[in-house]
């Protein structure tokens, strides 16, 4: 089937410092059941990530002060506990083929161009999701 998986009790942190962008794409994961926590930058969301422990973390990668590949070096300089291995989904603006190469080296498992479908949002989380659960398993 092309239904993408329900998100049903996950929780997903988005990082992004449009509110809109926050808004809707909030909307969009809850509609698939996950719970969402947001944040508008980088501090906010290193906290997020410590008191909430989110499953999939959604970041920007155009924002001021902290851009998303900077952002994710922080995660990733935390211990797993405190959520260093996340996975991570870069959701950009920036769409040229260089950008996605540069997204993927910088430690972001995927590369999602905005405006993103609904469909390729919730299935690239769940997708996220089936790869971490396949590392917890092994």
């Amino acid at each position: 089937g092309t239904t993408p998986r329900r998100l049903d009790g996950v929780t997903v942190l988005v990082v992004d410092d449009e509110p809109d962008v926050r808004a809707v794409t909030t909307r969009l994961l809850q509609e698939a059941g996950a719970h969402v926590v947001t944040a508008a930058g980088a501090d906010e969301a290193l906290d997020l990530l410590r008191r909430a422990q989110p499953a999939v973390m959604l970041s920007d990668i155009a924002m001021p002060q902290v851009d998303g590949y900077e952002l994710l070096r922080r995660v990733r300089d935390l211990p797993a506990e405190q959520g260093g291995r996340i996975p991570a989904v870069a959701f950009t603006a920036y769409t040229r083929p260089e950008d996605r190469d540069r997204v993927l080296a910088a430690g972001y498992q995927m590369h999602l161009p905005k405006p993103v479908a609904p469909v390729a949002l919730v299935a690239a989380v769940s997708r996220l999701l089936g790869e971490r659960e396949a590392l917890v398993r092994d």
